[in-house]
């Protein structure tokens, strides 16, 4: 018996990476899984259909069940397309997981309105449109399971990446929001921030030797592989007290991560003025004041 018996997940993304490894071990655990890939690459916008065919073939060779679905989550037709081949292939859902994402790396005094535009299309509208393809059908069947993808260029910066940092931060909200309004309906969204090795990190060139042994550390102790059971856990009905949550997984540690709450607190009786915030708001917060480290220098051991 796995975790995921008798349910159906959609996987976006699926084809590659981290969306393979999780369709796979969705499979594994036993759903029926509709693998969703549109085949596109990284840094352009040729597409090929074979990677979510590719991935139904292995769970099929394993044992397990599963249809391709190459439709694009930025078109709001494909992503209810995406939700009703798993009605019609399985008679049912039971989880999404949004995973596809694309980059468009570019500092941003240099970042074209396309390269802007191209990121939220995916990552951010993607995540709301097959999402809210699918919220009607977990509404009315008092359950459902919501599993995002956002990033630690979102959470704690990440130079070159305002696009992707953008639109996974503003999926951070959106996965908050659909869990406080999906409580009464029995229906969870949380949100994971992966650490693996992936076509995206590969991507990204290597401008040093430390850079490069950085990387060579991070592709063995970091993978794909390790990001997978924590989604088909938080899919599962074994984490139905667990929502509106921010995890990471960073080879085999998982991170909680902390959501904004108030810090400290400056009060004024007579209200406040410019030239008063300026004498006294930065010597009382500096020692609470957030630098600029990203995610590069927050994280500075190897994977475990």
């Amino acid at each position: 018996m796995g975790v995921m018996d008798g349910k159906v997940a959609l996987v976006t993304g699926a084809g590659r990476g981290i969306g393979r490894e999780v369709a796979l071990a969705m499979a594994a655990a036993g759903a029926r899984v509709v693998v969703n890939d549109l085949g596109g690459t990284i840094g352009s916008d040729t597409t090929d259909e074979n990677p979510a065919r590719q991935v139904t073939e292995e769970i099929a060779a394993a044992g397990g069940e599963a249809v391709a679905s190459n439709d694009s989550v930025s078109d709001p037709d494909g992503a209810a397309a995406m939700v009703q081949a798993a009605v019609d292939g399985f008679g049912r859902l039971d989880a999404v997981v949004n995973v596809a994402g694309i980059l468009r790396d570019a500092m941003f005094h240099k970042m074209e309105l396309a390269q802007w535009q191209a990121v939220l299309d995916v990552h951010l509208n993607g995540t709301y449109l097959v999402s809210r393809a699918a919220m009607d059908r977990f509404r009315a069947q008092e359950s459902g399971a919501f599993v995002q993808f956002t990033s630690t260029s979102a959470l704690n910066g990440n130079i070159g990446q305002a696009n992707y940092a953008a639109a996974k931060f503003g999926i951070v909200g959106l996965s908050r929001v659909i869990a406080m309004e999906g409580q009464r309906f029995g229906v969870r969204s949380n949100a994971v921030a992966p650490f693996a090795w992936t076509r995206m990190i590969e991507a990204i060139p290597v401008q040093s030797e430390a850079q490069a042994d950085a990387f060579e550390k991070f592709r063995t102790g970091a993978t794909a592989a390790q990001v997978a059971p924590l989604v088909v856990y938080l899919a599962s009905d074994a984490a139905s007290a667990v929502s509106g949550q921010i995890f990471g997984v960073r080879g085999n540690e998982i991170y909680l991560m902390s959501q904004p709450r108030p810090v400290r607190t400056l009060h004024n009786g007579d209200g406040w003025t410019p030239d008063a915030l300026a004498g006294m708001l930065e010597p009382a917060l500096r020692q609470d004041l957030y630098d600029l480290r990203g995610t590069g220098e927050f994280y500075g051991w190897d994977p475990i």
